[in-house]
């Protein structure tokens, strides 16, 4: 599966955070007093300011889906020249003192009486609802006259799960520290926004890419609308963990996402090639099969029961992914080479050096009673490269020789599944001689996910140690955000400089190079195409 994790059939049914995505909500009660009811075109958002950052939550960026199952969402025609905010008539005056720090003496508020704000509690992907095309801003709670960066944060879970409504991804510290504006999408899900039925219905061309098509609609909205909360529509960059990483990957090359972003940025997320449009006929047949209903008229409860279809490519649970239709994506992102609509953008990419604990834990059954008599057998599944399991185990074996099986187990999945993907990226961008920065994070031995918490400065009870890396990497992101280079040399195929993200951190050439190697000498088939 591009970009994200391998959730079982049971995980997807199981999980709140399959349905359709959350509104963009907050995940837990606002603690501050400072709330506001901002007045928008098309309907209303709280607001709630801290000492560092103001907050705009679940503001709507596209109509409700619901009429438009599996087309591509119709817009709101909000466009905001000044915020209006309605001040509640107990309102302490530091809310309207605070705001107009924020944004200017010029901005206008009318006195109403309105509830008091109790953004949703429990989980944190609900509420669910198809209508789900919302976005949050979080931007500096002080003034300037120059527009700030805009970073647009796509979630991650692949194409089937997660929110940004997960606590990890609030954007107030990163706004706050980073002096940019933050803006994080939700979009359609899994047979919501990735269901195939071009072939199968001609209602229906654009449906298996109408995810994709959600987030081309964010990103119009924030080019009428970022400057409103002090961002400049000029400087935005896209930036985005596994399964959001392999959705930027794809945005480059998507004609209607031109001139949308001017920079971006992949964590733990690649996307080589697109699904292609028979694969994907092959699914969508075996998930209507299992559906038994008329997929524009069936219920909800019963387009989430059908998740569980087996996938008639590869088995396991059903792949959802961009389709290379050529209607929205007329070739594949990164082959045979980098797709030359994004070559003028400048990317950043990265991995974290043991991506698969997060999803091989040491109780996982794969480990469990691992040893040198069938790790290959157990490992060779989960490499997703057609290559000898003996020979890979041999050779990890000859290089790590104090390793134990379930070391060696984490180590060769991380590059054959993961990390491989994003080495032909840099490659292809290097081969067209455009820039890509790349980074490894080794710190910890982090696993997947482990940098979303240090970039966005949210990671609970950091340690002094975690708060310094966090401080590291949340600059090197600012700075690419504000002026397309990090900090560190461009990669090419000479030196292949890589930052590396540690206690120690350093810019290093060609890091694990012999895994490179090793893995580059195989085709490249990206899992669910």
């Amino acid at each position: 599966m591009s970009g994200g994790s391998n959730f079982s059939r049971r995980a997807v049914i199981g999980s709140l955070a399959t349905l359709v995505a959350a509104k963009a909500i907050a995940a837990e009660p606002v603690q501050s007093s400072d709330r506001v009811l901002i007045k928008l075109p098309a309907r209303s958002a709280n607001a709630t300011t801290d000492d560092g950052a103001v907050a705009f939550l679940g503001i709507r960026y596209g109509q409700d889906t619901k009429d438009r199952r599996f087309q591509p969402a119709a817009p709101t025609r909000d466009r905001i020249p000044q915020l209006r905010f309605a001040i509640d008539e107990n309102q302490p005056e530091a809310a309207l003192a605070s705001f107009r720090t924020a944004f200017g003496e010029d901005v206008v508020v009318e006195r109403s009486a309105f509830g008091p704000v109790s953004p949703q509690q429990g989980s944190r992907y609900v509420p669910q609802s198809e209508d789900c095309l919302f976005l949050n801003v979080w931007t500096p709670n002080h003034y300037v006259r120059q527009p700030r960066p805009v970073m647009v944060y796509i979630h991650g879970g692949a194409y089937s799960n997660g929110s940004v409504t997960d606590p990890l991804n609030d954007g107030a510290a990163l706004a706050e520290r980073g002096d940019v504006v933050v803006v994080t999408v939700n979009h359609r899900l899994n047979a919501f926004g990735y269901l195939s039925l071009g072939r199968i219905d001609p209602r229906f061309p654009d449906s298996g890419n109408v995810g994709q098509l959600d987030l081309i609609l964010g990103l119009q909205w924030v080019q009428r609308n970022i400057a409103a909360f002090g961002g400049d529509p000029h400087n935005v960059t896209v930036f985005g963990q596994s399964g959001g990483g392999a959705k930027i990957a794809t945005l480059m090359a998507m004609p209607a996402a031109k001139g949308l972003f001017h920079k971006a940025i992949t964590m733990s997320g690649q996307q080589v090639t697109a699904s292609g449009p028979l694969n994907a006929e092959k699914r969508a047949r075996a998930y209507l099969a299992r559906l038994g209903f008329d997929p524009v008229t069936a219920p909800v409860e019963a387009l989430v029961a059908a998740l569980d279809t087996v996938d008639p490519v590869m088995g396991g649970g059903l792949y959802f992914g961009p389709v290379l239709d050529r209607r929205n994506l007329l070739r594949h992102p990164f082959w045979p080479d980098a797709a030359p609509q994004g070559n003028s953008i400048p990317m950043m990419m990265g991995n974290c050096i043991a991506e698969t604990r997060a999803f091989f834990p040491p109780d996982h059954p794969k480990l469990r009673g691992l040893d040198w008599s069938n790790i290959a057998a157990r490992m060779g599944p989960e490499l997703r490269v057609d290559i000898d399991p003996e020979m890979v185990v041999r050779t990890y074996g000859g290089w790590y020789p104090d390793l134990s099986p379930a070391d060696i187990f984490i180590k060769a999945t991380t590059a054959g599944r993961s990390w491989r993907g994003q080495v032909i990226e840099a490659e292809e961008r290097a081969k067209a001689g455009v820039p890509a920065f790349v980074y490894q994070l080794d710190f910890e031995q982090a696993m997947h996910t482990g940098d979303i918490g240090l970039v966005f400065g949210t990671k609970p009870d950091m340690t002094p140690a975690q708060q310094a890396m966090s401080d590291r990497m949340m600059a090197a992101f600012v700075r690419f955000a504000r002026t397309g280079n990090p900090g560190w040399p461009a990669y090419d195929l000479t030196a292949r400089k890589t930052m590396v993200f540690d206690t120690d951190s350093r810019v290093e050439s060609n890091p694990r190079g012999r895994e490179r190697a090793l893995f580059g000498v195989v085709p490249y088939i990206q899992p669910g195409t």
